[in-house]
């Protein structure tokens, strides 16, 4: 989700264009309680389901209890709220100061699935997988606490070409994932139902909702489709009797915080990936907090600005560490809250505590949680894979926002027709020493290493004479 405007937030970094919403409230300006309440419940509206579904899916793959999952859902709430505060409050050189909203990343969602699975595979446990998981999280992101004070070499390190090939690999790679939910999911498959006529109409009807709603001219309507899409799925679902309510009566009134409730293990060969993972988010958020910054009448050049995307990053790599102790996955900046921003005409960062409070408090109902928990595959499916589509999309106008020349295509056919192979034909690896297939089976690694390698290798000018 935090990757639909990438495109828009790079151009914004590049130049300082011209805004045409009018603000009402400025940076620093303090709303009424009534007025900011109503713009903070906008903005957790416009990012929820980002937030919630990277740890639904990765709950559901790896086989997690409705409990558990339940648990991780809202322990990702519970993260994005403190996450959120530290950002907009600003504590000495961590945070951007400015209204920004924090959530979980889908960028490392393929990554973050291929080590669990692998460890289920090899014969350990979810609880073990997650182990796995948040050890290998929690030291990815000093990656981006350290790349934090090296900013003026980011475009020496990742290009748009790079970056716009990953963003787009991200996609297409969860494409599969979203058809499979459509189709009722792996429960499906093993009952004999999967592809039944009652999941595909649902799940079509649900995208067809989401659809309709995306291109009204209703700017609420625009910005609510897919939790309109999701809640009519849900209403129908029940209807037809494929909601379990029996989830709810196994959850406690709330959720605890409890850190490393899974406890942490470390594999390096799991962790190389993350590398280049955590280095991309940071340039995802160098965008998004210049947009954002544009929006709201801030400076997007100069030093107050540079403190600011420092800052911004720097306070990314806590929350991501924060993430990990806590039992959830690493959280970026959302894009959804500039688009609110714009709509709204509200810029103040205040209205930024009221949005962390109410995803911390919504954390701790473990009722949330259990809510999207017993939402049916096909449900989900019919919207994730609008999301998915979004991703690689936005990669696409990236790539496209730069001249594209004959390196450029080079880098970008070779890194897709790589990243993309290992997720069709995933046995290659099969035979292969572990650090190989850790490193390469999964498509975000293996495409992005690919793009960053030839970027850097192949000459900046290529003769195009025939």
């Amino acid at each position: 989700m935090e990757s639909q405007t990438i495109v828009e937030d790079q151009q914004l970094e590049a130049t300082q264009p011209e805004v045409a919403a009018e603000l009402i409230y400025g940076l620093n300006d303090r709303p009424p309680v009534g007025e900011a309440v109503f713009v903070a419940l906008q903005h957790v509206l416009a990012a929820f389901v980002g937030i919630i579904t990277p740890p639904l899916i990765i709950s559901t793959t790896l086989g997690l209890s409705p409990t558990e999952t339940s648990y991780i859902i809202s322990m990702s709430l519970f993260v994005s709220g403190i996450a959120t505060f530290l950002q907009v409050k600003r504590f000495g050189p961590v945070g951007s100061g400015l209204l920004s909203l924090q959530g979980t990343s889908f960028a490392f969602l393929g990554s973050i699935v291929g080590i669990g699975t692998a460890v289920v595979q090899a014969g350990g446990t979810p609880q073990a997988a997650l182990a796995r998981i948040f050890g290998v999280c929690f030291f990815g992101a000093f990656v981006q606490i350290i790349f934090s004070r090296f900013l003026h070499l980011a475009q020496k390190i990742i290009s748009p070409i790079v970056s716009g090939t990953v963003v787009m690999i991200i996609g297409l790679s969860l494409i599969k994932a979203g058809i499979i939910s459509m189709a009722g999911g792996l429960a499906a498959q093993k009952n004999g139902t999967f592809g039944s006529v009652q999941n595909l109409a649902l799940s079509g009807l649900v995208l067809a909702v989401i659809v309709f709603f995306s291109v009204s001219s209703n700017r609420y309507l625009r910005m609510g489709a897919i939790a309109i899409g999701l809640a009519v799925g849900y209403i129908i679902s029940i209807f037809l009797g494929l909601v379990d309510f029996s989830i709810f009566g196994k959850l406690p009134l709330l959720s605890v915080p409890i850190p490393l409730r899974y406890g942490m293990s470390f594999d390096f060969a799991s962790f190389i990936p993350f590398i280049f993972l955590y280095i991309l988010t940071s340039i995802e958020t160098i965008g998004d907090l210049t947009a954002t910054s544009a929006i709201t009448k801030q400076p997007v050049s100069g030093s107050l600005y540079m403190r600011r995307i420092k800052g911004g990053i720097l306070g990314d790599g806590i929350n991501c560490v924060t993430a990990a102790v806590f039992n959830t996955f690493p959280v970026t900046t959302f894009s959804q809250n500039n688009g609110v921003i714009q709509m709204t005409g509200v810029g103040s960062r205040y209205v930024g505590f009221f949005i962390a409070g109410i995803l911390a408090v919504l954390g701790l109902l473990p009722i949330v949680g259990g809510l999207f928990q017993s939402l049916p595959q096909p449900v989900l499916g019919g919207a994730t894979v609008v999301m998915f589509g979004a991703i690689a999309v936005a990669g696409m106008d990236i790539i496209t926002s730069v001249k594209l020349d004959r390196r450029a295509l080079i880098i970008v056919a070779v890194s897709l027709v790589l990243g993309l192979g290992v997720v069709y034909v995933p046995e290659i690896f099969d035979d292969k020493p572990a650090l190989v297939k850790n490193i390469f089976s999964s498509a975000t690694s293996t495409g992005g290493l690919t793009a960053l390698l030839l970027n850097w290798l192949l000459p900046q000018k290529v003769n195009t004479q025939e």
